[in-house]
């Protein structure tokens, strides 16, 4: 049965929260990252928590996303877990709240080619603290796995949704196979699975 995998990027796919990443160019990390926090565990809104923290990051020349990305550093197990499914003929996509600049480069090196994020707005080589296009929240990574699925020909009962943050609830209830990875307590209480070691453990729920 083919099969499609769908993670969320920060804290699930990758270790860091790459918006915090940039905020370090900023000098606003410990302002975004609590209100990041309160965003995972389901306090504030999704959108408003993302125009409050992408507006910290204005002036930020577009350079410093190079050493974000060179900063990011693999979620244990995330590597394998794309490699197993790309041997098993399996779909795999990354869907994130945080950013393509950074989300693409790191895929296209995995030979992911399902790459959904948000993109930040760019004039004269600095960040301008807004995004583009419509904000990747809840709702719009739960319609992204049921695009995809659709697009590969994979029914939504074989489909697999994995995320650690409230913004992830939609698409782990909408998936065939939901998983709270490493999640904030609200998410671990949701989802029907619950993983917390390395991302591989979720083949483990998939193999009988």
């Amino acid at each position: 049965m083919k099969r499609l995998i769908v993670t969320d990027v920060d804290s699930t796919f990758l270790q860091q929260e790459v918006i915090e990443l940039i905020a370090d160019h900023a000098g606003t990390r410990a302002e975004v990252a609590a209100v990041t926090e309160r965003a995972m565990r389901g306090e504030l809104d999704f959108a408003g928590s993302l125009r409050e923290r992408v507006a910290t990051l204005a002036g930020v020349p577009v350079s410093a996303l190079d050493k974000v990305r060179d900063a990011v550093e693999l979620m244990p197990g995330a590597a394998e877990l794309v490699a197993e499914c790309q041997a098993r003929g399996w779909a795999f996509g990354l869907v994130s709240g945080g950013f393509e600049e950074v989300v693409r480069p790191i895929a296209e090196g995995l030979g992911i080619r399902l790459v959904r994020a948000n993109r930040l707005e760019v004039a004269d080589g600095v960040l301008t603290g807004r995004t583009l296009g419509p904000v990747v929240d809840r709702a719009a990574k739960a319609a992204t796995l049921r695009e995809w699925a659709a697009a590969e020909g994979v029914p939504m009962a074989a489909t697999v949704a994995v995320g650690d943050g409230a913004n992830d609830l939609d698409m782990i209830a909408a998936a065939g196979v939901g998983v709270a990875f490493r999640a904030k307590p609200v998410v671990k209480a949701q989802a029907p699975h619950s993983v917390d070691g390395s991302l591989t453990e979720v083949l483990t729920l998939l193999d009988p």
